[in-house]
């Protein structure tokens, strides 16, 4: 019998009290919990427009909708596991590289307690600072959802951290394994023609959005498990991977992109990786209409945990 559940909308209105991660109970001790959702409010890594700091408290706000039973599968992970929204973690916002100081040591210690969060950013450059916590004796198989690789190498003249470098810096660093990579669902124009040949050298995978509606869904899974099978895998969902029509709430919207029933589908479909960890990042509520793009990250969030937990 687990030990936490989320606030009952059948006894308090989705709209009252406080909002929590799913209603979920606000939880400190890690050493009770399987699963937990946590706010990572930071955009110090965005190079455009940002907003992203302000995700953690709008998807709050909007996972009040999500009812505690997958539609499909009409199971409930809170049936199952221990879950609670541990609240944010500590950030600065003066300053990048003390932020991905405590990032980094925010998830070693969930690591340490062995359990898997599911993170809300935030820009992507949270995802790196949160592989170094994690970090493993062998570098990590990673999913990534989204329509630009996150994989350059500076910006402005020699800058290596922003939140389109996260995740060369994690196959330098050898977090991840580059062999036991996929990228799904690239798009839109880029600054070179060479921009994702360093990724493609390193032996990442990369399908991109054309690929994938050619190759169809079931070849496009296939080639997932084919990489990533056995493998401890990250799952990283960029919200821009989803097009603008859906999520128009982002930095870096590109069009063309997935909707969001197709994302839940595919996210579906992966139930059988192991997981050491997620995050939904990306998104600025400034820049959102009628909280849709919160609402959208929220469904993403739960589905992964559902994937995650084997109750979808």
């Amino acid at each position: 019998m687990t030990e936490f559940k989320p606030l009952s909308s059948m006894t308090t209105p989705r709209f009252a009290d406080v909002a929590t991660f799913f209603r979920l109970p606000i939880k400190k001790d890690l050493s009770k919990l399987d699963y937990c959702i946590c706010g990572v409010p930071w955009d110090g890594g965005t190079t455009n427009r940002p907003g992203a700091r302000h995700g953690p408290r709008e998807i709050r706000n909007a996972s009040s909708l999500v009812r505690l039973y997958h539609p499909v599968s009409l199971k409930s992970p809170y049936d199952k596991f221990n879950v609670a929204d541990i609240g944010d973690c500590p950030v600065n916002p003066a300053d990048l590289q003390n932020s991905l100081f405590k990032i980094e040591n925010f998830y070693k210690n969930i690591s340490e307690s062995n359990t898997i969060p599911i993170s809300i950013g935030g820009d992507h450059l949270i995802s790196l600072p949160i592989l170094r916590g994690l970090k493993l004796k062998e570098p990590i198989g990673l999913f990534q959802f989204d329509s630009h690789s996150d994989t350059w190498d500076t910006y402005f003249g020699g800058y290596k951290y922003t939140h389109g470098t996260p995740f060369r810096r994690a196959i330098e660093e050898n977090l991840v394994d580059p062999n036991k990579y996929v990228i799904l669902g690239l798009r839109g124009s880029l600054y070179d023609p060479n921009d994702l040949k360093w990724a493609k050298d390193q032996g990442v995978t990369i399908i991109t959005i054309d690929e994938y509606y050619n190759m169809g869904f079931e070849k496009c899974i296939k080639i997932i498990y084919e990489v990533l099978g056995g493998s401890n895998t990250y799952f990283t969902f960029d919200i821009d991977g989803i097009d603008p029509t859906f999520a128009p709430g982002t930095g870096t919207p590109e069009v063309g992109g997935f909707s969001v029933r197709e994302a839940q589908l595919i996210i579906r479909a992966l139930n059988k990786l192991t997981y050491i960890g997620g995050d939904v990042v990306e998104v600025s509520p400034p820049f959102d209409v009628n909280n849709m793009t919160s609402h959208v990250a929220a469904t993403i969030a739960f589905e992964m945990l559902c994937t995650m937990t084997k109750t979808n």
